[in-house]
């Protein structure tokens, strides 16, 4: 082998290669490459593996919409509407998280604006949008007192965080945690719309 720095010809010519690959069984018994790496789908002790886990937020593929026009996302089994599916493309738990923890008030009156399709997440940023309006406004009223707006803060972070988690949770089972007066009004809200 040569290395000098300049060498006439590349060395890739003269290096060995690897054998091409083939579809013959390999001299190893532990190594087989016509086989999936995958486990074989068949029944062990007389019972089925069962299926795997899936999130309930339904998959979706690209599909174009007409010949000639720009494609869209659809929902697989064609005309198929799910609760479980949003307007922004984003995972209904954390569509609903967003609600308490993207900058309340304003973050859920822009979620409001932009989410069409989820009841559950519209249901969290009506009461997001609510009850930390009324939250704002006890901050403007005890603003002259250093000491309880720091109480009202750090109060306002530890409700956000337990409404955060809350939304997070009941998004599987799509249960709305309703805060004692705004969660009523929320819904009411939600039903007229």
């Amino acid at each position: 082998m040569d290395f000098a720095p300049y060498q006439s010809s590349p060395p890739e010519n003269n290096r060995p290669f690897s054998p091409p690959r083939s579809n013959v069984a390999s001299p190893r018994t532990s190594f087989d490459n016509r086989r999936p790496f995958s486990p074989p789908q068949q029944q062990r002790g007389g019972f089925a593996s069962p299926p795997p886990l899936q999130h309930p937020q339904p998959q979706r593929s690209w599909q174009p919409t007409l010949p000639g026009a720009a494609g869209g996302y659809a929902a697989e089994g064609g005309t198929y509407v799910s609760e479980f599916d949003t307007s922004l493309g984003i995972r209904l738990d954390y569509e609903a998280c967003l609600a308490y923890l993207g900058l309340p008030p304003l973050g859920a009156i822009i979620l409001l604006i932009l989410e069409r399709k989820s009841d559950f997440v519209r249901f969290h940023a009506w009461q997001s949008s609510l009850l930390f309006t009324v939250v704002f406004i006890i901050h403007l009223i005890f603003s002259w007192s250093t000491f309880l707006s720091w109480i009202i803060f750090i109060a306002d972070l530890c409700l956000m965080g337990w409404l955060a988690l809350r939304a997070y949770r009941d998004a599987d089972t799509l249960d709305r945690f309703e805060v004692p007066v705004f969660g009523q009004i929320a819904s009411r809200i939600l039903d007229d719309e």
